[in-house]
């Protein structure tokens, strides 16, 4: 059973249909991802309908100008399991970078004092982000999403006792550096992601991406470290299950 830790199942080009699907492929466990209220609400009612399916909560850098507070009263919903996708992205600058810092410590704070995992975005903002974590404290459960780094940046996010989550990049030709953090990562820090509909992994490379076809994104994960694809999925599972508090097994209580 494989487990897609990051995707968007409400946004365009994904659907609820994307769930039933994903089971056909043997991926049983899809954490959908908020990035502002209204997208955080339709998170949570993908995961209320669904078993198997659970959400977060989030204000994503490119929306850091609007104000957290409307976030704040939907983590106490159901099914929601970590603060995010929060984090900085200075590759696009949608939102100032300042407004973008205010926005991600104040979800730090949000993950530690409800303790709540926490999903961070970071795009080349590697030394700002960790500014961030460290003066807020790091959350006992964070994760890096969509790892873009390299062995250097790997090692810094492993040494604040962080995640490092691996999307269809892995699979990309010029993706060397997040091949060579793939094979260093220790499994029970490693999980995999499709970030659908973004970044489809090769062979999908090109296309709205689906939660299914996380299974590429761990065979190429599996092909990074020099393992078969089954330890991929047995470890990242479980390296899932424990970031969010979920049980190991479908069939725990």
């Amino acid at each position: 059973m494989w487990a897609d830790s990051h995707c968007h199942i409400d946004f365009d080009d994904v659907g609820e249909a994307a769930v039933d699907e994903a089971r056909v492929a043997g991926v049983t466990r899809l954490v959908s991802v908020g990035t502002d209220a209204d997208h955080s609400r339709a998170a949570i009612a993908v995961a209320q309908r669904h078993d198997g399916v659970w959400a977060t909560v989030g204000l994503h850098p490119h929306e850091a100008s609007r104000p957290v507070d409307p976030i704040v009263p939907l983590l106490g919903e159901a099914k929601v399991v970590a603060v995010g996708e929060c984090g900085l992205d200075y590759h696009y600058e949608h939102s100032p970078r300042a407004a973008q810092r205010r926005a991600f410590a104040a979800q730090i704070g949000l993950a530690n004092d409800r303790g709540l995992a926490l999903v961070v975005h970071s795009r080349e903002a590697w030394d700002d982000t960790f500014d961030v974590l460290d003066a807020q404290g790091v959350p006992d459960r964070t994760v890096f999403h969509c790892f873009t780094g390299g062995p250097e940046e790997a090692r810094r996010c492993l040494d604040r006792g962080a995640y490092l989550s691996f999307s269809g990049i892995v699979s990309f030709k010029a993706a060397d550096d997040v091949r060579a953090a793939a094979a260093l990562c220790p499994p029970d820090r490693l999980l995999v992601e499709t970030d659908a509909p973004f970044l489809a992994p090769v062979p999908h490379r090109g296309k709205p991406n689906r939660p299914a076809w996380v299974v590429e994104v761990g065979r190429a994960v599996a092909a990074a470290r020099g393992a078969e694809a089954g330890e991929v999925e047995e470890y990242s599972w479980a390296a899932t299950a424990a970031l969010f508090g979920l049980p190991l097994s479908d069939h725990s209580p």
